[in-house]
């Protein structure tokens, strides 16, 4: 049984300020969790209805599925919750194809940009300092794993963009083509915030402005979900290199 300062811990590892302070993060679901344990991340706790995990037994605490509900930050519990260390923070290798977030506020834009990244091979996600927290149970939710082989690193953007020597692009309502410019196998390319895009200091750090087309005949959509964009651009990029 759940004693109430375990309640206690993990429900306050729903706010960021306390996943700093502890250092601890929350994963949920199996698939999830066994992506985590087959990482390089390392396992706190694992709360689990039934044993069907490889981990370490001190670390593996049995429960039921009322107490599941209890700790919960999904309206369908599944199976298990496992609360593992935030690791270490790496600097970006600055090498390749990156990816820059400007003030990304959407947890679920953020987790399924991250497994864009996964999936198209792009290492390091460099993120704002006001882009939402990885580590946001709903962001390690949409991750599907993905968190684990993507680093991502939360950076002064525009420090970070004066320092690189690599060609930064920047998507935009108005730009270049995309489906018809040269696009280099390396670089940043930077993707702005839900409402606002991309902002104006940031916006004097780009030195190439990139637009997905809109072919729709009534032009009445805005703009394209920032996670749909981050695909699209991925896409054209690593299809340059099959057709070199």
């Amino acid at each position: 049984m759940l004693s109430k300062n375990q309640i206690k811990l993990i429900k306050s590892l729903s706010q960021k300020k306390y996943r700093q302070q502890l250092n601890l993060f929350i994963v949920e679901g199996v698939k999830g969790i066994i992506e985590f344990l087959n990482s390089d991340f390392e396992l706190e706790t694992l709360y689990t209805t039934k044993p069907i995990f490889n981990a370490p037994a001190d670390c593996i605490l049995g429960i039921s599925e009322a107490d599941l509900q209890k700790i919960s930050t999904l309206k369908n519990p599944n199976t298990a919750l496992a609360i593992f260390k935030i690791p270490e923070k790496k600097k970006p290798i600055n090498k390749g194809l990156i990816i820059a977030l400007d003030a990304i506020r959407d947890p679920g834009n953020l987790g399924t940009i991250i497994r864009l990244c996964d999936w198209y091979g792009v290492k390091d996600l460099v993120c704002s300092i006001n882009t939402v927290d990885c580590y946001n149970a709903k962001v390690v939710q949409a991750t599907m794993g993905s968190l684990t082989r993507v680093n991502v690193s939360y950076l002064d953007l525009d420090d970070y963009l004066k320092s690189n020597e690599t060609e930064v692009f920047g998507t935009f309502m108005k730009g270049e083509n995309i489906y018809t410019t040269d696009l280099p196998n390396e670089g940043v390319v930077v993707l702005g915030n839900e409402a606002n895009g991309i902002s104006e200091a940031i916006t004097s750090k780009v030195k190439r402005q990139i637009t997905i087309p809109q072919f729709g005949n009534t032009k009445s959509t805005e703009s394209l979900n920032v996670a749909n964009a981050t695909a699209i651009v991925l896409s054209e990029f690593r299809r340059r290199i099959i057709e070199m």
